[in-house]
């Protein structure tokens, strides 16, 4: 699904030069689970972009699903970016004033073509994320978890191949977090392929593969051979407390 080999990424400020990302290679196969580790400033979150197609590198060749996309134009990126790529960041990204529903067909507007069936299959993301009773509701009404479980189904509206998530835990409780990583475990189980951008070593044990960066390279590359299941972990938490009347 991602295959890049030598890949950099070099960012220019006035005379500095702030080398980032420094011959990369790497393969990451279709289906698989794997999370891209390391500090901050280890330049994962740079990876993601350039993976995602928000960034372009500074050198190397990077093929998406076989497609060399290291020279496409800006209007082809944004197309093969909006078909196959769904994302999910730390900070939400949702608009404050729509609602779920609203959310979640936003990625139908940058599309070629508006779907007549956008707001149904809005719905059927939404069931999936286990949120299709709060559809109607804003951001500022739902819980941060809810607010990434929504992202959630923003990223699969489109039915993409591949989902990148950049810290989803980052902003969340435990229970919250655990519920994300339950759902992006039950996706690649069906089938996608999902990149997690992650500090966490919980996180991280919970994917089949963990690539670490260290300074811009790889410095381990290694399968998790009984990845945690988030949903065990869900399962064993206190029932949460009902709201006070």
């Amino acid at each position: 699904m991602i295959q890049i080999q030598g890949l950099t990424k070099t960012y220019h400020r006035g005379e500095m030069d702030t080398p980032v990302l420094m011959g990369i290679d790497l393969a990451i196969g279709r289906g698989e689970l794997c999370a891209i580790m390391g500090p901050s400033g280890s330049g994962k979150s740079t990876m993601l972009h350039i993976l995602g197609l928000l960034e372009r590198a500074s050198g190397g060749e990077y093929r998406l699903d076989g497609e060399l996309v290291t020279d496409l134009s800006d209007d082809a990126l944004a197309g093969l970016r909006n078909k196959k790529i769904g994302f999910v960041f730390q900070a939400f990204h949702l608009l404050p004033r729509a609602t779920a529903l609203k959310n979640v067909q936003l990625p139908f507007t940058y599309a070629a073509e508006y779907p007549p069936d956008a707001e149904e299959r809005a719905r059927g993301a939404l069931a999936q994320v286990g949120l299709e009773h709060r559809m109607h509701h804003r951001p500022g009404e739902m819980s941060g978890g809810e607010c990434q479980r929504v992202a959630i189904a923003r990223a699969l509206v489109t039915g993409p191949e591949l989902i990148l998530a950049d810290e989803p835990t980052g902003n969340l409780d435990r229970r919250s977090s655990l519920e994300v990583i339950a759902i992006l475990q039950r996706l690649n189980q069906a089938g996608k392929t999902v990149v997690v951008i992650t500090h966490d070593q919980a996180v991280g044990g919970m994917c089949r593969r963990r690539v670490n960066l260290v300074y811009g390279r790889i410095d381990s590359d290694q399968a998790v051979s009984e990845p945690v299941e988030a949903a065990t972990l869900l399962a064993a938490l206190p029932a949460p407390e009902e709201p006070r009347p």
